[in-house]
């Protein structure tokens, strides 16, 4: 069974048994061998092996959306995050090319190691390391730890969750830490507390010596939104250029297999600023070759690989990859050759609403599920 059979098996496996009562359970972490109250999905969404728009789609041709209303939320957070970025693109630059000035190296190996003594925090990070996921909440929890009680720089933090997770996506991973921290909505964190850690791990961990009463992060500058720079185009190349964070080949085989050749990029750490654990570049591999297998003109290649194909090419299609490492990775390129950007209308639709906060978002959803979802009229067909 391939990556996107294995998917669709646990999508449908959720949607059937466990998504009635995602709402009332969803908070609680009861630990990595009972994740049945959440749909552990994440790590397929962030590489578009499922699509957040099919995901709905799929539990709404099974539940009214009455019944499933905050799940239907939670997945278009995914894409709000993503608009979010897209409209305010140096949050990202400034996170990905961050030094820090000074920083306590004892107190940092200590975090990353599971060894500060604060039990259930350590206790994640061996859950991180060797399972390469949190529960939503806990990530909430580590964060605020790492912030507040450690007093640890909250971009460390995200690329530490970025090493290990095997669905880190640059727009969630880095806007959440960010609102941990008191500066997505400006004023506003999120502390971790001993009562509601105990009270959803089900009486599990009972933290100690928790900062509760920190003051949220400040910073010096103002991200205003930008209008979106957007110039939709067609295919125009024999080539196409695919990153691991969107290979959803669903709607999209008939345009794919119009290319000569396709190419699927797998990035090394030697040319991530984010450095990524072998764990979670195996698993992108695993998701690359199955998407592959779709194709007999496609092959995965590395950047060397790919600098060479760029050198010797006036235009190249590339499958939008979205704010974050891969679109940081491939505009270095711009200079070399023409880059044609292919987006997602859907995500284009949706970008509209995300420039403000969630809210406005939130109260569009009907009309987008109406436009992208029911009617499908902006979807990329066969």
């Amino acid at each position: 069974m391939d990556v996107y059979d294995q998917a669709q098996d646990e999508l449908n496996n959720f949607i059937n048994k466990n998504l009635p009562s995602y709402s009332k359970e969803r908070n609680y972490d009861y630990g990595p061998d009972k994740r049945n109250n959440v749909s552990v999905l994440s790590k397929y969404v962030s590489h578009r092996i499922l699509v957040e728009y099919d995901i709905i789609n799929t539990a709404l041709s099974k539940h009214p959306i009455s019944k499933i209303d905050k799940y239907v939320q939670e997945v278009f957070w995914r894409v709000y995050w993503k608009g979010w970025l897209e409209h305010r693109p140096k949050v990202w630059e400034d996170y990905y090319n961050y030094q820090p000035k000074e920083i306590n190296t004892d107190k940092l190996n200590k975090a990353i190691e599971g060894n500060t003594g604060i039990d259930c925090f350590d206790s994640w990070v061996s859950e991180l390391i060797n399972n390469n996921y949190l529960h939503n909440h806990t990530r909430m929890w580590f964060a605020s730890i790492w912030i507040f009680t450690l007093k640890l720089p909250w971009q460390l933090g995200a690329n530490f969750f970025m090493e290990h997770l095997l669905d880190g996506d640059s727009a969630s991973n880095t806007l959440s830490w960010r609102w941990v921290a008191g500066l997505q909505t400006v004023g506003k964190h999120y502390l971790a507390t001993t009562s509601n850690i105990n009270k959803f791990t089900n009486g599990k961990y009972s933290a100690n010596d928790l900062d509760e009463y920190a003051d949220p992060i400040k910073e010096d500058i103002t991200y205003s939104p930008i209008d979106l720079n957007i110039v939709k185009s067609k295919p125009s190349s024999s080539k196409l250029i695919i990153f691991d964070n969107d290979l959803s080949i669903k709607d999209r085989k008939s345009v794919y297999n119009n290319y000569e050749n396709i190419y699927l990029i797998h990035i090394s750490n030697q040319s991530r600023n984010i450095k990524l654990s072998d764990n979670v570049l195996k698993f992108k591999y695993l998701c690359l070759n199955d998407c592959k297998k779709n194709f007999n003109q496609a092959e995965i290649i590395n950047e060397t690989n790919l600098n060479q194909i760029l050198t010797n090419s006036e235009k190249v299609d590339v499958i939008y990859p979205c704010i974050g490492e891969n679109y940081s990775f491939i505009e270095r390129y711009r200079n070399q050759t023409k880059i044609n950007y292919i987006y997602r209308e859907e995500d284009l639709f949706c970008w509209k609403f995300s420039k403000k906060g969630f809210f406005n978002f939130k109260k569009n959803i009907p009309v987008i599920i109406d436009k992208v979802i029911r009617t499908k009229d902006l979807f990329l067909k066969d």
